[in-house]
C-alpha cells in the first residue's frame, strides 16, 4: 500500500518493458539498474571485486520461471528495459553463462557464474515483502556494501529502511487517495475523471508532451498486440504450451489479406457484430499480448506484465466494434480518455491494496487490470463518473480471492487464459454499469478495494505467485528449472 496523497502518474501506472512478469522481472531489472547507478554516483563501479544477488520469497520461488536471473544480469550491464533490443537478450545472457564474464554498465568485466553469484533462497523470506533481493557488492579494498530492495507490483522497487524516492516535489490541485476523493473532486468541479488526471499530470508535463506519451502508450501496446496475432509455435520456458493467438486471427479473418495494423483492424470491422464473432477476437487480442509478454517480448504492464493483456484487449474492441464513424482525431482522444481513467483506477487500488500477486494473488493483477479497463470502457461509453466507479467496483468483485499459482512459476497457466477472462468481465461489468443506477449500487469501490486487501491478507502464502499451491501442484509437470 502507498500512502494516500501520493500522486502515481499515468506514466507511472504504465510502463513500457519487457514480459514476462512486472514483479519478477521489470522490477529486479530496476533494482539492479538503481544499484548500479548508486555505485557510479559514488564512484565505485571501477573498485568492484565481486557482486552476488540473493533472490527471496516469491522471487526465488517462481524466479526461473519469471526470468528473475535475466532482469537482473540485464540490469547489472545497464540495459533499459524499455528500450533494449528484446531480440538480442538471448545472446548476451549466453554469453554471460559461457564465459562467466559480467560487462558492467561502466563496460568493466567482471567475474560472474550466474549459478554461483545469483541465489535462489526459496525457502527465505523478508519480512517486508514477499519479493526481495539483496546485491552483496565486494570492493577491491574489502570493503562490502549490501543494498537490499523489494519489488511491490506492476515494476514499482522501494529501497529496504527507504521512503520512495518522488521524482518531483510538486503538489497536484486534485489530491486523491480513495474513490470518494475522486468522485467529490468530479461533483464539485463538473469535470470527468479524464480531466481530473489531466489537471494533474499537467503539474509534471505539457499538454502535448502528456497526449503523445499517452498515445505512445497505446502505441507500444498495439504493436505488441500485433506482433502477437502473427506469431505462432511453442511458448519457451518447457510446459510446451501452444500459441493462439495467431491461429485463431487467421481461421477467423478467413485468410483474409491485410497489411498494418490499420489494415487489420479494418478487415476486423468488415467481419460484422455476431456476438461469438466479437467474443472471439476480444480473445485473440487477449491471448496476443500475454503470449508475447510469456515469450519475453516487449510489453507494457497493465498494470503488471502478468495482466498486461485486458487493458489493450478492452481497448482493441471499442476501436473495432464501437467506434464506428468516428474520426482518426476523435478515436486518439477516446484513446487518452481511456488510459488516464483506467490508470487512476489504478492508482486507487495501488494505494488502497495491492497490484503485487505476491502479496495479493491474482486478484491483485487481472482483478486490476480488469477494473481498469472497465471503468475506461464506460468512460467511452459516455458513463458517468459514478458509473465509472460502478464499473470498475463490479469487475473487482467478480474477482475477489481469485489466486496466482503459475505452473511451473511461468507466466503462462492459467495466465494467458486469465487476460481473456478478464477482459470480457471488463466489458460486462460497463454494460451493467451502464445500465445501472449507481445511486442504488449497495457495494461501493472503496469498500470493494478494502475488502481485496482484506482478502488479501487472509489469503493462504502458497496462492500468491509461489507455485506452490493450486494448478501448480495438481497438474503434472517435469520442469528442471521451476
Amino acid at each position: 500500500m502507498m500512502a494516500e496523497h501520493d500522486f502515481i502518474s499515468v506514466f507511472d501506472m504504465f510502463k513500457i518493458g519487457v514480459g514476462p512478469s512486472s514483479s519478477h522481472t521489470l522490477g529486479p531489472w530496476r533494482a539492479a539498474l538503481d544499484v548500479m547507478q548508486k555505485l557510479e554516483t559514488s564512484q565505485k563501479t571501477d573498485h568492484i571485486q565481486s557482486i552476488t544477488v540473493l533472490l527471496y520469497g516469491s522471487l526465488a520461488k517462481t524466479g526461473k520461471g519469471h526470468g528473475t536471473d535475466i532482469a537482473v544480469m540485464l540490469g547489472l550491464m545497464g540495459y533499459d528495459p524499455e528500450t533494449i533490443d528484446v531480440g538480442i537478450m538471448d545472446e548476451l545472457i549466453t554469453k554471460v553463462s559461457a564465459a562467466h564474464r559480467l560487462l558492467l554498465k561502466n563496460q568493466s568485466q567482471l567475474f560472474f557464474d550466474p549459478t554461483h553469484h545469483i541465489q535462489f533462497l526459496k525457502t527465505e523470506s523478508l519480512p517486508f515483502h514477499p519479493n526481495g533481493l539483496t546485491f552483496l557488492i565486494e570492493l577491491k579494498d574489502g570493503n562490502k556494501i549490501a543494498e537490499t530492495y523489494f519489488s511491490v507490483g506492476g515494476g514499482f522497487i522501494v529501497q529496504e529502511g527507504k521512503a520512495p524516492v518522488q521524482k518531483e516535489n510538486i503538489e497536484v490541485p486534485f489530491t486523491i487517495g480513495h474513490a470518494n476523493d475522486l468522485l467529490h473532486w468530479c461533483m464539485k468541479t463538473g469535470l470527468t475523471i479524464r480531466d481530473i488526471v489531466f489537471e494533474n499530470e499537467l503539474t509534471r508535463r505539457s499538454e502535448p508532451e502528456i497526449k503523445q506519451g499517452v498515445l505512445n502508450i497505446w502505441y507500444a501496446m498495439r504493436d505488441c498486440m500485433y506482433r502477437g496475432v502473427h506469431q505462432g509455435g511453442m511458448l519457451p520456458g518447457g510446459l510446451e504450451v501452444k500459441r493462439r493467438a495467431a491461429a485463431t486471427n487467421k481461421r477467423l479473418l478467413k485468410d483474409g489479406k491485410y497489411d498494418g495494423y490499420d489494415a487489420w483492424t479494418s478487415l476486423i470491422q468488415k467481419g460484422g457484430n455476431d456476438f461469438s464473432y466479437i467474443l472471439d477476437f476480444v480473445s485473440v487480442f487477449a491471448l496476443a499480448v500475454n503470449e508475447e509478454n510469456a515469450s519475453f517480448g516487449r510489453v507494457v504492464t497493465a498494470p503488471t506484465n502478468g495482466a498486461a493483456g485486458v487493458i489493450p484487449a478492452v481497448l482493441q474492441y471499442y476501436i473495432c466494434f464501437c467506434a464506428h464513424g468516428k474520426s482518426s482525431k476523435e478515436i486518439e482522444e477516446n484513446i487518452i480518455t481511456y488510459l488516464l481513467t483506467a490508470s487512476e483506477i489504478g492508482s486507487l487500488f495501488k494505494k488502497g491494496a495491492t497490484i503485487s500477486a505476491a502479496m495479493g494473488g491474482c486478484q491483485a493483477e487481472i482483478g486490476v487490470s480488469s477494473a481498469m479497463a472497465a471503468a475506461g470502457l464506460t468512460a467511452l461509453m459516455g458513463g458517468s463518473q459514478r458509473q465509472v466507479l460502478m464499473a470498475s467496483e463490479i469487475a473487482m468483485e467478480h474477482h475477489l480471492g481469485l489466486t496466482c499459482d503459475p505452473i511451473g512459476g511461468l507466466v503462462q497457466i492459467p495466465c494467458i487464459e486469465r487476460n481473456t477472462m478478464g477482459a470480457v468481465k471488463a466489458i460486462t461489468a460497463s454494460q451493467l454499469a451502464l445500465q445501472g443506477t449507481p445511486d442504488f449500487a449497495i457495494v461501493s469501490l472503496d469498500k470493494v478495494i478494502q475488502t481485496m486487501w482484506d482478502t488479501a491478507q487472509d489469503m493462504n502464502s502458497k496462492y500468491k505467485e509461489t507455485a506452490d499451491g493450486g494448478l501448480a501442484v495438481h497438474v503434472p509437470i517435469s520442469l528442471s528449472e521451476c
